[in-house]
């Protein structure tokens, strides 16, 4: 799967004053990362509000990003929960014949056993008809899959080619990377530690702050796949502050944020979330020109 090898952004779902889907500003958003250079499109995942988007919004949002992108990117759309069951049986009913992986988050909220997280991947694993990237996230899931559930994992099924892994732990990261087949694409799930994931072996990210400046960290993630530490680093730096602010208020307000300073998007976004403050807006708006003014 080397067309998921680089950057993948996982696009947000922009929404209207009333919270109805901005149809035009989500063309936007794909339209502005397809020439800002990332490698591939993740649709639907935690930064898309799909908890709270109807089956119906999201056959809409499915709609919008395969139109726009025409063929151009991968794409990668999110299909996973704590219910195995009503997971697979979606897997066997939806129209994937777009995409080129399901991107499954560990179950969440029922805290499995790491016995009972291997047999809810394998069933995916059996019902999926296209290939599988994994996704830990423990502070969002509110548990962990060790490092030996993945390798196992992806040692007992051809299809499962990847993990997006945001455990924000390096030592797990690296003994994935370590025991991993040579084709397994360990994925960083932390714009943060995009960087090192790379530079350790990794396979690329799957960005939230990617989306919105698409050019200058695409060109990040190019420079660590190859081994240009010294030049990647002063990019890395100078998104440090951009990667901690747009998480302050939780995600995706502050990305949200800055599409409405770009003109792409509003910063709305829907309950249980809040719109980032104006405080917040402030210092990300100092951000971005601070940003464009280092790398004039």
């Amino acid at each position: 799967m080397e067309q998921l090898i680089g950057t993948g952004v996982a696009l947000v779902t922009p929404f209207r004053e009333d919270l109805s889907v901005d149809v035009q500003a989500l063309e936007r958003v794909v339209e502005y990362n397809i020439q800002g250079g990332v490698d591939y499109l993740v649709v639907l995942g935690t930064t898309a509000e799909s908890a709270t988007l109807s089956q119906t919004e999201k056959q809409l949002v499915v709609d919008v990003v395969v139109r726009t992108n025409a063929g151009r990117l991968p794409l990668v759309i999110g299909v996973g929960g704590n219910n195995t069951k009503a997971v697979t049986t979606e897997l066997e009913t939806l129209d994937l014949s777009d995409f080129d992986a399901v991107l499954s988050v560990s179950p969440y909220y029922n805290k499995p056993t790491q016995e009972g997280i291997y047999q809810h991947f394998k069933m995916i694993s059996e019902a999926s008809p296209i290939p599988i990237v994994l996704y830990n996230v423990p502070s969002r899931t509110g548990s962990n899959m060790l490092p030996e559930t993945t390798l196992k994992l992806a040692h007992d099924f051809s299809n499962i080619i990847g993990i997006k892994e945001a455990c924000g732990d390096s030592v797990q990261i690296d003994k994935i990377i370590k025991g991993k087949p040579d084709s397994f694409l360990v994925i960083s799930g932390d714009d943060a530690t995009a960087l090192t994931t790379v530079l350790a072996g990794g396979a690329g990210v799957i960005s939230v702050l990617g989306q919105g400046l698409p050019e200058l960290f695409s060109h990040m993630i190019k420079l660590g796949l190859n081994g240009n530490a010294e030049e990647a680093y002063p990019v890395h730096h100078s998104l440090s502050a951009l990667m901690s602010l747009i998480f302050e208020e939780g995600n995706p307000a502050g990305i949200k944020s800055i599409f409405e300073c770009k003109g792409i998007s509003s910063a709305s976004v829907r309950l249980p979330l809040m719109e980032a403050t104006p405080v917040l807006k402030e210092k990300i708006a100092r951000s971005l020109k601070a940003l464009d003014k280092a790398h004039v």
